[in-house]
Parts: C-alpha cells; sequence; structure tokens
C-alpha cells in the first residue's frame, strides 16, 4: 500500500508503506478515520521533517491488543498519540500533557510510531480508549482536536458575564468558541484572516460575531463592543500578529491563553502585558480524563460533530485536502480521511 510522506514544501509524495507486526506490547490498529490538523499542515507547509507520516487525530479497529487485557481484536478504538513518561511530576500529578517525553515518541509526529496516513498503526497501549457503541468512527476521529480546546478552556474560569474573543477559526477555534459559549459566557467573538471561515463560525451559532483581522480598525472594533477589551481571549494562531493582537485585545487583569504553537520565534509588545497585568497561560494538548471526558461528550450529542467536518475523502487526495484548508478563499475547517477507501 502506498503512503503520503512529507517529501518538501507543500508536498507529498507517495512511498511504498513499511509492515507492521505485533510486538507483544503496542496495540495493532487499522485505521478507519483521521483527521488533518494544523500541526500537520504546518509540518507540510515547511517541508520537514522529510519522510514523516503524519495523522495523529485517528479511530479505527483493534488488529492485536498487544498487552491491553482488556482490548480484543476488532473493538472499536481511538487514542491519545502521547508519549508521556508517567513518572515525572507532570506525570504523576496527572499532567502527562506537559511530559518533557511526551511529543518524542508521538504517533504521527514522530520516526517512532508512524502516523495514522498510514493504513495500520501501531500506539501505546496505555494511550488507547475504547470507541462507545453509538459513536461513529468519523465522530472519534474528532475527540483529539476537540479535546485540545476543552483543556484550553477548562484553563480558565469562564462566567456567564465574561465577553471571550477567539482568534483563529480552525477547528481548535471554533471549539473553543463552543465550550465558551457552553459555559455561557456573555458574548463569543471570532477574529479571522479568512472571512468564509468566519462567518461559517456565526452560522454554526459558536459565536457572535466576527472581526475582519485584516482591517486596520480591528481594535477600535472590539473596544466598540467591549469598552476596556474582552475577559479572556483564546489566541489559536501562534503567530506574532496574532499573539499582539490578543494582548491588545485584552482588558485590564484579563486573561489570554496561548493555544496555538509556533517553532519560531515570535516578537509581542510585553510592556501591554505588565501594564495592563494581564494573566497569561500556555495550553499544550490535554489531560487523559479531557480526551476520554471529549469521546463522552461527543457520545452523548453534547458537541457539534457533523457540522464540523466539511468532507471525507481517500488518501489519494491528501494533497488536494491540505491546500484547501491552506487557501484564504475556502471555508473548510475540518477534512477526514477515510481509509477504508480507494
Amino acid at each position: 500500500m502506498k503512503v503520503p510522506v512529507i517529501k518538501k514544501e507543500k508536498q507529498f509524495a507517495f512511498i511504498e508503506d513499511e509492515p507492521i507486526t505485533p510486538n507483544g506490547t503496542d496495540v495493532l490498529i487499522e485505521v478507519r478515520n483521521v483527521g488533518i490538523c494544523g500541526s500537520d499542515i504546518h509540518y507540510w507547509d515547511i517541508g520537514q521533517p522529510e519522510g514523516l507520516i503524519l495523522g495523529h487525530e485517528f479511530s479505527g479497529l483493534v488488529l492485536d491488543p498487544g498487552n491491553r487485557k482488556d482490548l480484543k481484536i476488532k473493538d472499536r478504538v481511538t487514542a491519545l498519540p502521547i508519549s508521556p513518561c508517567n513518572t515525572c511530576p507532570a506525570c504523576k500529578s496527572g499532567n502527562v500533557q506537559y511530559c518533557e517525553k511526551t511529543w518524542s515518541n508521538a504517533v504521527g509526529l514522530s520516526s517512532t510510531y508512524k502516523g495514522a496516513f498510514s493504513k495500520l498503526i501501531k500506539v501505546r497501549p496505555d494511550m488507547v480508549v475504547k470507541i462507545p457503541n453509538n459513536v461513529s468512527f468519523e465522530h472519534a476521529a474528532l475527540t483529539e482536536p476537540l479535546a485540545v480546546s476543552l483543556h484550553a478552556t477548562n484553563l480558565v474560569n469562564i462566567t456567564k458575564n465574561d465577553k471571550v474573543l477567539v482568534i483563529g477559526a480552525g477547528i481548535i477555534g471554533i471549539a473553543c468558541a463552543m465550550f465558551a459559549k457552553n459555559k455561557k459566557a456573555s458574548l463569543v467573538s471570532v477574529s479571522e484572516t479568512n472571512i468564509k471561515r468566519a462567518k461559517k463560525a456565526v452560522s454554526l451559532q459558536v459565536v457572535d460575531k466576527y472581526y475582519d483581522a485584516t482591517k486596520e480598525d480591528l481594535q477600535e472594533n472590539i473596544l466598540k463592543d467591549t469598552t476596556y477589551g474582552y475577559d479572556v481571549v483564546f489566541e489559536c494562531c501562534g503567530t506574532s500578529k496574532a499573539i499582539t493582537s490578543a494582548i491588545q485585545a485584552v482588558r485590564p487583569g484579563g486573561t489570554i491563553i496561548l493555544v496555538g504553537v509556533s517553532t519560531f520565534p515570535t516578537t509581542i509588545p510585553t510592556s501591554l502585558l505588565v501594564t495592563k497585568e494581564v494573566t497569561t497561560k500556555g495550553s499544550i494538548a490535554y489531560t487523559k480524563k479531557e480526551f476520554e471526558d471529549c469521546l463522552n461528550l461527543i457520545s452523548k450529542k453534547k458537541v457539534l460533530t457533523d457540522e464540523l467536518i466539511d468532507k471525507v475523502i481517500t488518501i489519494d487526495k491528501v494533497q488536494d485536502a491540505f491546500e484547501q484548508l491552506t487557501s484564504k478563499d475556502n471555508n473548510a475547517i475540518k477534512i477526514l480521511i477515510d481509509q477504508t477507501k480507494k
């Protein structure tokens, strides 16, 4: 079977996939659905690391349970793609997301565990989670990105009087807005450079209004709606411009949650952080409980699912999908790959 790997900037190459055999420990999973994530797009955009097989938002069937005694062949599962050590202070406190080892052997983000753009993958047994019977493979593949946003919104106490701004209307930003709405925030807005995507966020009713982030009067419009600025800002892009916009938009004494990740240095006006006494928190991934909580929310139909999926493609269309998701003239939020179809 051919599998796409990163070849160079904005380009995949299809190579023959290497077989996987049971090792008695890892769970072998036949992938059914896999989502395209913002971090996947970042690696594709820069063309590094060359040869990486992407895909860390997935669902599938157990082919070999490894050392998991509670799993059996053909169980429907998803998994946390991370690789915490389980022995450091972070892990012992339940915060596996910032263990120093968490990303070193992550599924689809390292060479150790190839991602779900391959039809057959191995996963650490302690990271595998069973899918409830009433949750489809497609919906289960949304668990990982939704958990990222749930964790971000759990880092701040949003009340019914709070006004919340989300910068970036990708899947993570839209889910942050959705969870802020669920916490009864009085106003939830989104700032976005892609106006089609911003309008879609409004149509999904996860935000009340949007701002065109390309306009020079952005800050002026924000102050018209809030007087002093937003109580809470979720920054979901990771660029210097987006972080600066978050610092300008937050009210004095407010909170910024940095969800977007950049591998490049950023330049921001720290003087505003100081003079406004802004609380700034980083947010990375999720705890195992939050991952399981999101799967439970999907099962109970308390979060958007079908509404977030723009289309489901076959693996041979992956290049087109990445180009679509990075187009400024497209409103796509989430594209899934169906690994059962050719």
